[in-house]
């Protein structure tokens, strides 16, 4: 990656960088340490910015006929209005960012399943779940970033999806800031096959959006590129599709591989297929033979490097494999 591309991710400041939790703790997150050399990080923590203090009573949603609200039920204090204020504040003044990596289930950050109590039920009988206050802000503000939570990305599926998109993210604002006709080709030339596992109707789309570019204004066709990219990359990409795409690319090699090397990779991809082994490993088979033979073209492909090497890490919680 070069340094134009490092993705800035906003991040709740307790994984990893204050013990400002509720109960004075700051929780060690894996993923934000291997992130830490290769991405530029915000950092927040909207109940420590409106004046709760570490340690403090912890805080929970509320819900009625008046809409959420967001109390402290050991002193009965409502800082609904602070918190909102601070959400719209922060987030005005965050510059172009990839996404935003938040704490499950608090009733600030969390991005979704957050206990939400009825009005005055004190600390038992949450009745739903939904995002906290900061984090439904920013899925409203940016529906087409990845926000998700530390609980989440420890599945390796919607990790490598997450990584993915904040990478590709950068790249895209690196080519945007160049503003030109070739820096958006060869964005697309080099993302082809990872759009290809993506989303092949969005990438024929995207294709003909840059072979049609002349006459357009190059802010108007970056955006048009932006949104359908967005669109191509909003769910993870189907095993089939990758499969697809890694059978395709063995067609570049076939005939200066041994039976034994083809029997081992096809192995890879049945075990990938039935999901007991992460995307990274077919695809780091597939780039030892393009260093091997030295294949060019591949090797310009994204798809076959598409964050740092360091982040391909295969743990996972082993649920929600197919969220």
């Amino acid at each position: 990656m070069q340094g134009d591309e490092r993705p800035v991710l906003v991040v709740s400041r307790c994984l990893g960088f204050q013990a400002c939790r509720w109960n004075g703790e700051m929780i060690r997150d894996e993923l934000v340490e291997l992130l830490a050399p290769h991405v530029e990080f915000i950092t927040v923590c909207p109940e420590l910015e409106i004046g709760l203090g570490v340690p403090r009573d912890p805080i929970h949603i509320e819900s009625g006929k008046e809409g959420r609200r967001l109390v402290q039920p050991a002193t009965g204090r409502d800082v609904t209005r602070e918190m909102l204020e601070f959400c719209a504040s922060f987030l005005d003044s965050l510059p172009a960012v990839d996404g935003f990596l938040l704490k499950a289930r608090s009733p600030s950050c969390g991005p979704g399943d957050v206990k939400i109590f009825p009005y005055g039920g004190g600390d038992s009988g949450a009745m739903d779940k939904g995002p906290g206050f900061f984090g439904e802000k920013v899925l409203l503000r940016f529906p087409d970033l990845p926000v998700e939570s530390e609980g989440r990305l420890r599945n390796f599926r919607l990790r490598e999806h997450f990584l993915v998109r904040i990478f590709t993210g950068a790249r895209f604002r690196t080519t945007v800031r160049k503003g030109t006709l070739g820096a958006l080709v060869d964005f697309h030339a080099r993302h082809k096959f990872l759009l290809m596992s993506y989303n092949q109707s969005e990438l024929k789309a995207m294709g003909k959006l840059v072979a049609n570019a002349e006459g357009r204004r190059p802010e108007d066709l970056f955006k048009l590129y932006g949104e359908r990219l967005a669109r191509a990359l909003a769910k993870p990409p189907r095993y089939t599709s990758n499969v697809n795409v890694l059978m395709h690319s063995l067609g570049y090699f076939s005939d200066r591989l041994t039976a034994g090397e083809k029997a081992h990779f096809l192995d890879a991809l049945r075990r990938y297929r039935e999901k007991r082994i992460p995307l990274s490993v077919p695809v780091e088979i597939v780039n030892s033979w393009i260093s091997r033979f030295e294949e060019d073209y591949l090797a310009q492909q994204v798809y076959f490097r598409p964050y740092p090497e360091e982040l391909a890490v295969i743990s996972d919680s082993g649920k929600g494999r197919d969220l």
